[in-house]
């Protein structure tokens, strides 16, 4: 599904040079001001389980986690939804985008014409997901056809309110995290539009003095890089006669990174990063990780011996023989 998704939004941005004009293709400037916000927000009244229900949906996309408490209202209040039956056509490619699909219940099969305009099968949503959003982002056709294949329902929010927010949003994310970005020299083997790809994908969270970021023993589930502040990396449980004893591993600053050795390796943690001051990270959850990192793989996998040479250091402190 990554691969499909991956080659629809090359074909968005090609097709968003030589779109064809027309009432609900008409470009957006994200930069520009809106003086007119509350005149175009849009409220759809919800009974209170259809609200309850929709803010569970999008509480776990990573599309609306960089938004405040005000923009998740407006887009609460902006979405309808829509029930469909076996067979019908949600969007069909080549039509003009008008409204962003997220699905909480149904299957749905994705076709993309060929060459001679003959549908082909590419996957099925199953139950979770969301499309209809590159037409919307790059102001171009729709690129594929969703057709339902079982009894569903789908939350809709209109183009005008996915580009005031969402896509405003994303655009102000990515001139955010652009420079800093630049400045990790992880991601210097990435082209800048696979490093806006990491910025779209970047979630930001805060913390507070001795804040646990990382729990040594816990699942990996996030990569973490560090914007602001110093992270302090601790281990226990290295010297039997002191089992609770912290060992310090190494501080971080801005620039540097954490949590990969664990997604690597597909293991828990090994050590605990604590916040020293307020601190502030870009992370990764582990899906994104994997798609948008792989390029710099070799180069992650540089700091295992690093860490091992670590380990080994504090074994040979306390005498241990491994």
């Amino acid at each position: 599904m990554l691969s499909v998704a991956s080659d629809m939004e090359i074909r968005a941005r090609r097709a968003n040079y030589g779109r064809r004009k027309s009432i609900c293709a008409e470009g957006f400037d994200p930069t520009a001001e809106d003086d007119d916000d509350e005149v175009h927000k849009v409220v759809h009244p919800k009974t209170d389980g259809q609200r309850k229900r929709l803010e569970s949906i999008i509480g776990k996309m990573l599309m609306f986690s960089s938004l405040d408490a005000e923009q998740t209202q407006q887009i609460l209040d902006a979405m309808f939804e829509r029930t469909v039956v076996p067979g019908d056509h949600v969007i069909d490619e080549g039509d003009d985008g008008d409204n962003f699909y997220i699905i909480e219940r149904g299957t749905y099969d994705i076709f993309v014409n060929d060459d001679a305009k003959n549908p082909q099968h590419k996957g099925t949503y199953n139950g979770y997901g969301a499309f209809g959003e590159l037409a919307l982002m790059y102001n171009c056709p729709r690129l594929a056809t969703i057709i339902a294949t079982s009894p569903g329902s789908l939350w809709a929010m209109d183009r005008r309110t996915f580009q005031r927010i969402i896509v405003r949003n994303q655009f102000l994310k990515r001139q955010q995290f652009e420079v800093f970005l630049e400045s990790v020299p992880l991601l210097s083997t990435l082209t800048k539009e696979e490093r806006m790809k990491v910025a779209d994908a970047m979630v930001t969270r805060n913390y507070e003095t001795d804040d646990v970021i990382i729990q040594q023993g816990d699942p990996a589930d996030y990569f973490y890089m560090l914007v602001s502040g110093r992270v302090v990396v601790k281990r226990t449980g290295d010297d039997p006669s002191r089992p609770t004893a912290e060992v310090v591993l190494t501080v971080y600053s801005p620039g540097n990174y954490f949590g990969e050795l664990a997604l690597i390796q597909n293991q828990p943690r090994a050590a605990s990063a604590i916040a020293e001051g307020k601190v502030k990270c870009a992370v990764l959850d582990v899906q994104a990780f994997e798609r948008l990192l792989g390029p710099c793989k070799e180069l992650l996998m540089r700091n295992i011996p690093l860490y091992e040479q670590q380990l080994s250091e504090i074994y040979k402190d306390f005498n241990i023989k491994e």
